[in-house]
């Protein structure tokens, strides 16, 4: 959000700069930093991968101010998330010479899909926890937006997660573990999105919800290598 709002919000009014004690100018800094070292591992990326890279920068770096004027801004976060599919598949499909549109197929678009569904979810719920403090100064989220649906909507999102990965499942041939640890996923997912509703649930919860995703994306990785087998 910025270090004059993250003050502000009670989950990141810890954080360093927020907290002043990072100062902005280490923590520019730092960025650049790091800027450096992700520039230098490009030169080892072919050029479909490295055009993916710049290409994602701007969508990053515009996020933290969408908070302010979009009224989804965890759907320009979903598209950022989104570039990691981009950028490790086409790492490894893409040769020195090939086209962008060769090294994607139909299975690349269904990860890519299912994971800016997946995080439109998480964030959501991640976005219930800060709502009084972001509807007090201003601030713009997904669990505003749906308001009341807020978690008929992270639901809705966890589904068409849950029905894009077992197309994917099937365009792939992925064989049975990956079936279960969908299985294991979708249910954490109804799990959550029907405890969502409920309007005793603990606020603390809502963090927690976020957390498990986590384990839950553990559980589909591990699925999708020993179905792939």
């Amino acid at each position: 959000m910025g270090p004059d709002l993250d003050p502000q919000v009670e989950r990141t009014k810890s954080r360093p700069l927020a907290a002043r004690s990072l100062s902005i100018k280490v923590g520019v800094g730092v960025m650049g930093v790091a800027a450096l070292c992700a520039l230098g591992l490009t030169q080892f990326l072919n050029p479909q991968t490295f055009w993916l890279c710049v290409a994602a920068v701007p969508v990053i770096a515009l996020y933290p101010a969408m908070k302010r004027v979009f009224p989804l801004p965890q759907l320009v976060l979903s598209i950022a998330w989104g570039f990691a599919v981009l950028i490790s598949w086409s790492a490894v499909s893409c040769g020195a010479t090939a086209a962008a549109t060769a090294c994607f197929g139909p299975e690349t678009w269904l990860l890519w899909g299912a994971t800016v569904l997946w995080t439109m979810g998480f964030d959501t719920v991640y976005a219930m926890s800060d709502r009084e403090d972001d509807r007090r100064i201003g601030i713009k989220s997904s669990a505003l937006f749906f308001g009341r649906y807020a978690a008929q909507a992270v639901l809705a999102f966890y589904i068409a997660t849950a029905i894009v990965l077992g197309k994917l499942g099937v365009v792939m041939g992925l064989s049975w573990p990956y079936g279960v640890s969908l299985t294991v996923a979708t249910v954490g997912w109804l799990w959550q999105g029907l405890s969502l509703m409920d309007s005793g649930l603990k606020h603390r919860m809502y963090g927690e919800f976020f957390k498990q995703n986590v384990a839950i994306g553990f559980v589909l990785l591990v699925g999708m290598i020993l179905g792939n087998g």
